[in-house]
């Protein structure tokens, strides 16, 4: 039976640096000699082929170009590998996952991202079994079919539907959580899948969707905020939507001036996706009368959905151009499990 492939794409981040013993600075390690650097993966029966970006960046400085180019690399490989595993800085490792699970569409193999808090040549880092689980799920098949067909992340023994995945702590390892959606899996002694958690593989052919359209603006709700402010956000040229975090189940701001500001930025065209500022939970307009006005004004309820996912949703919906009620009905449609409805 011919060995699993799987392609490490190395974007840049923490887990690919390694500390100079005599200095103490951390530099980049070269990816070609990943099996010296990790023995471990000598005793998976992978064919392992590494590619980094040129420049390895910060997470903080992704950007839909990258994400693009991201699918790009994913699609010219799509046929040679049976499963890809990202390499990517923690802090926005949730945005990229979010991206790639729209932008990649009908997936039928494994894309993992995963990353660490600490560098990958330190004693204690957690970078070494993220990337070797990370590597295991992507290879992993039973009756020669991939076990996992989609966008994950993997992170601290769990891996998440990248799409439901956000960073939640910036100190420990356990960095990542699935706040309104089961883990797909845990990994300890072995790897329990969740498989009814699972995307079912689209039988579809592969392609990928790289329109994106990144005029969106995020106006979170804080009690005072103000008329002036809002305004200005809300009349800044070229905006084509926005994603509004609001308080507790999708409730916001009754006053007139308020209301008004979105209607007036609904009526010129610019949508409004409603996500909530609670890590757990899920938008319910309507539901108590500090929603029941966005709902009655044509405000978009996003439901359960992250704000990495709403941002990285807008954009991609934004992309492609359709009319208004279409664009408007695909935010509110569960398009790749990112949403429960």
């Amino acid at each position: 039976m011919q060995k699993p492939s799987v392609l490490l794409i190395y974007t840049g981040g923490t887990i690919g640096m390694m500390q100079d013993p005599k200095t103490g600075v951390l530099k980049p390690f070269n990816f070609k000699a990943l099996n010296k650097q990790i023995p471990e993966l000598q005793k998976f029966d992978i064919e392992l082929s590494s590619l980094s970006f040129e420049k390895p960046i910060d997470s903080s400085n992704m950007n839909p170009d990258i994400w693009i180019k991201l699918a790009e690399i994913i699609q010219s490989n799509y046929h040679l590998y049976d499963g890809f595993v990202v390499l990517h800085g923690s802090d926005t490792m949730a945005f990229t996952a979010s991206a790639l699970s729209f932008m990649l569409q009908n997936l039928a193999k494994p894309v993992i991202l995963t990353g660490s808090q600490l560098p990958i040549g330190m004693i204690r880092t957690d970078g070494k079994e993220n990337l070797i689980t990370a590597i295991e799920i992507a290879a992993a098949k039973i009756n020669n079919k991939p076990i996992v067909t989609e966008v994950c992340v993997y992170f601290e023994y769990k891996l998440h539907r990248g799409n439901r995945t956000i960073k939640y702590n910036s100190a420990h390892f356990d960095a990542f959580k699935s706040p309104n959606y089961p883990a797909l899996a845990e990994a300890g002694v072995n790897i329990d899948y969740n498989k009814n958690y699972f995307l079912k593989p689209s039988k579809k052919q592969f392609k990928i969707q790289t329109q994106l359209n990144n005029d969106i603006v995020v106006l979170k709700l804080f009690p005072g905020i103000s008329k002036k402010i809002t305004n200005a956000i809300l009349s800044m040229p070229n905006i084509k939507g926005v994603v509004l975090e609001t308080f507790g189940a999708g409730n916001a701001c009754t006053q007139d001036w308020f209301i008004d500001a979105l209607k007036n930025a609904i009526a010129n065209g610019i949508l409004i996706y409603n996500v909530t500022q609670c890590p757990e939970g899920r938008v319910i307009q309507g539901m108590y009368e500090t929603s029941s006005q966005l709902k009655k004004i044509g405000v978009i309820s996003g439901e359960d959905i992250t704000f990495e996912s709403a941002v990285a949703k807008l954009m991609f919906v934004l992309g492609q151009n359709l009319s208004p009620q279409k664009t408007k009905a695909l935010l509110e449609s569960n398009l790749v499990g990112e949403i429960s409805i």
